[in-house]
């Protein structure tokens, strides 16, 4: 009997692949923009994504501030923060975050979807979001993506 062997990305392969893409945010849904984002950051669009390897590649959201939300999201979602003082808490809707940090929006969405650890940590990082129209990544030639819904 014949046996198969499964394969398993080496960190250097996967790093060989890497490959950037540019997402525009206007019109798209938070979540659904942040559920393909993160499967793209984690690696899970690539024949060779291997759990315990970072196989993603990088993603650049422009236009953050011009997401769009259903329901009441805009008034009754929260963001909260604390800076460890007494009385230190701080707390947000999505209107006043869009207004004043739109990339904090795309960014908390996105980490809710990938691994929380010290490899979620590495990946997050191939995750640059901005607010407007431009962005400082035009040396790596990233290609257009284009998401559905």
């Amino acid at each position: 009997m014949k046996t198969i062997k499964t394969y398993s990305a080496k960190p250097e392969e996967a790093r060989a692949s890497q490959q950037w893409y540019v997402v525009d945010a206007e019109g798209k849904t938070l979540g659904r923009l942040a559920s393909q984002v993160a499967t793209i950051i984690v690696g899970k669009h690539k024949p060779m994504y291997t759990p315990h390897v970072d196989c993603g590649d990088y993603v650049i959201v422009v236009n953050a501030q011009k997401i769009k939300v259903t329901g009441n999201k805009m008034t009754e979602k929260k963001y909260a923060s604390h800076s460890l003082y007494s009385g230190g808490f701080k707390e947000a809707n999505l209107r006043d975050v869009l207004e004043h940090k739109p990339e904090r929006a795309i960014k908390e969405a996105v980490w809710g979807m990938i691994p929380h650890g010290r490899l979620g940590r590495q990946m997050i990082k191939k995750l640059k979001v901005y607010g407007g129209a431009e962005h400082e990544h035009a040396a790596q030639k990233p290609q257009a993506l284009e998401l559905k819904g």
